[in-house]
């Protein structure tokens, strides 16, 4: 049976501190929701025990194996739809809403006619400051003041807080798990918008989040940019599911591979002074997700 309650999904892996935090923020919305769904992706540093202690108001859904997010908002927001609810809220962990971010998601998504809308995540640090860059009228900026008036139409900012009505899921279906990490909300924003559904983003409804700023390197002013953690396992999910966005979402995908090598080149054997070792795993990531093999980094390293 149908419903119009808000079901909160709320994934995570290992960061219980950063889970209660952003459990206590939903919790204490001046729209709360309805039902609350924390994923746990297989912790092992004692989540389970902090939930079942402090948050027994919480349902659970523990799997068996890390997933990603992309396998644990898959999964959540099955539980949700299949459980019913008008409205399904997903954020990961490390997300974490004002007191009326809820209710100012409900109120704008009924008065603009939105079907999954997001809204602004500023820098845990500085309010000011977005935790991921936006284009703004003199291009990439950092700042929710450099930001075009009014919504911003055509993105909802996954999984970072963005309200969805049930029907996205019937339109656009649910997160590819393949993805595992790393380019999953950019897939799943370019699918919903290919089959119609109307995204926004409510800039005057924010969350806080830690900031992205870290982990991008800008060339040529604000014309490039290549995103680096450090991480292999992380820095292969993001290049492969890159590369298999272009691949599948952008016509002149041919051209936009032709940029990525560039960029990653100049990163690789100028920025970071001959990095072979870095070089090489964007090509095998990139390699992957152009021909759409999306293996998991194990099997991609295998040998």
């Amino acid at each position: 049976m149908v419903n119009e309650g808000v079901c909160a999904v709320i994934v995570t892996h290992n960061r219980k501190e950063l889970l209660r935090e952003c459990l206590k923020a939903v919790l204490s919305q001046t729209r709360p929701p309805d039902h609350v769904l924390v994923v746990d992706n297989a912790s092992t540093d004692g989540t389970g025990e902090m939930l079942r202690e402090e948050f027994r108001e919480v349902e659970v859904l523990r799997l068996p194996e890390n997933q990603g997010g992309a396998g644990g908002f898959h999964e959540g927001m099955k539980r949700a739809y299949e459980a019913g609810y008008g409205w399904i809220w997903v954020m990961d962990d490390d997300t974490f809403p004002y007191p009326d971010t809820l209710e100012g998601l409900l109120q704008g998504a009924r008065k603009e006619g939105l079907e999954a809308v997001g809204p602004l995540p500023v820098a845990l640090h500085d309010e000011g400051e977005l935790a991921y860059p936006h284009h703004g009228p003199l291009g990439l900026t950092w700042r929710s003041d450099g930001l075009r008036p009014g919504i911003i139409r055509g993105e909802a900012s996954f999984f970072l807080g963005v309200l969805l009505r049930r029907e996205v899921i019937d339109k656009g279906g649910l997160p590819d798990k393949r993805l595992f990490i790393r380019g999953d909300e950019v897939e799943y924003n370019h699918r919903l918008r290919a089959r119609g559904v109307q995204l926004g983003v409510l800039p005057e409804v924010r969350v806080r989040h830690p900031s992205f700023r870290k982990e991008l390197t800008i060339l040529l002013g604000k014309r490039l940019v290549v995103g680096y953690s450090g991480n292999p396992r992380k820095d292969y999910y993001n290049y492969r599911n890159r590369m298999y966005v272009f691949r599948t979402y952008r016509r002149a995908w041919p051209l936009w591979a032709l940029l990525d090598l560039f960029r990653h080149a100049w990163f690789f054997l100028l920025v970071r002074r001959g990095d072979l070792r870095g070089f090489r795993l964007w090509a095998r990531a990139a390699f992957l997700g152009l021909q759409g093999k999306l293996l998991p980094y194990e099997e991609a390293f295998r040998g």
